[in-house]
């Protein structure tokens, strides 16, 4: 009976883990508007379906492929190249959508009337980052 209660729990708790980081990954493509943004780019409004049947497929085959572990037998060096191009292009992308997101904070700023102490803001928002990166790299990971 606890065997079956614990299982039960460990799928409760992989469903719900695998709920928040789906929806926090569709809510950053949502803020960012990535597809429409790539899609602006490109002037492919009407291939936009492709765009998003792309980010779909991608995410259900990688899923699939941890779950099952499925390996490649590709040429190592073709295919590392191939998925450094593809990672490359999407870090690429959501740094770019990142730093017109950025725009808000002098807007929120004024808003909030602290634009005097945006440096500070802006400061401790990257010490936060960088701090919090040496912390799990040097720290949390060993």
């Amino acid at each position: 009976m606890i065997d079956v209660l614990a299982n039960l729990f460990i799928a409760v708790l992989g469903l719900g883990g695998g709920l928040a980081v789906g929806s926090g990954l569709v809510a950053l493509l949502i803020v960012f508007d990535l597809i429409p943004r790539l899609a602006q780019l490109t002037n492919a409004f009407r291939l936009s379906i492709w765009f998003e049947t792309a980010m779909i497929s991608g995410a259900l085959y990688w899923t699939f492929a941890d779950f099952m572990d499925w390996n490649l037998s590709l040429f190592p060096p073709l295919f590392l190249s191939g998925a450094g191009l593809f990672d490359g292009i999407f870090v690429g992308m959501l740094a770019a959508a990142l730093t017109e997101v950025m725009n808000v904070l002098p807007i929120l700023a004024k808003r909030l009337q602290l634009s005097r102490y945006i440096v500070g803001l802006v400061m401790a928002m990257v010490l936060g980052k960088t701090l919090g990166s040496l912390f799990d790299w040097l720290v949390f990971q060993w």
